[in-house]
């Protein structure tokens, strides 16, 4: 073992794709900020719209469908982008996300909960993200439930 501290990256720094996503979360934060609170919701929703539209075809069908899920059996969840991804929130706090897949140059997207999603579990596990490459009925069912709980 090394013991180096250097990044997996391997160029002392985060990857392109991070400052990307670091660039972007400081731009929907400076857009938050100037936006007027009454068309404030409309407008997020908007934006992870525009977004999921802007997906390669199989991260956008994916996409679409989890907004779908979410916004129909997680409706008190506001949509809102959050580090240049759709994600959901109660109260301005981030509880589910997705992340593109090809965004992330990765052969899956990812659905995922932060902390303020009601999961935790008396066994002490707990999901925090999923793979995502289809949405078969059987994970539309998983999904569905996962998303209702995590709304609490």
């Amino acid at each position: 073992m090394s013991g180096s501290s250097e990044p997996a990256t391997g160029s002392g720094g985060f990857s392109p794709e991070e400052r990307a996503a670091m660039r972007e979360r400081a731009a929907e934060l400076r857009t938050e900020a100037d936006r007027p609170r009454g068309g404030k919701a409309a407008a997020q929703e908007l934006e992870v719209l525009a977004k999921i539209a802007g997906m390669p075809p199989a991260d956008r069908a994916v996409a679409e469908r989890v907004h779908a899920i979410v916004t129909t059996h997680a409706p008190e969840l506001a949509p809102k982008l959050w580090y240049g991804q759709p994600a959901y929130a109660r109260g301005g706090t981030v509880v589910c996300f997705f992340r593109s897949g090809a965004a992330d140059k990765e052969r899956y997207s990812t659905f995922g909960f932060t902390p303020a999603a009601a999961l935790d579990d008396d066994s002490g596990l707990w999901p925090t993200s999923y793979a995502v490459s289809e949405l078969s009925e059987p994970a539309v069912a998983a999904l569905t439930a996962l998303v209702a709980r995590a709304a609490g």
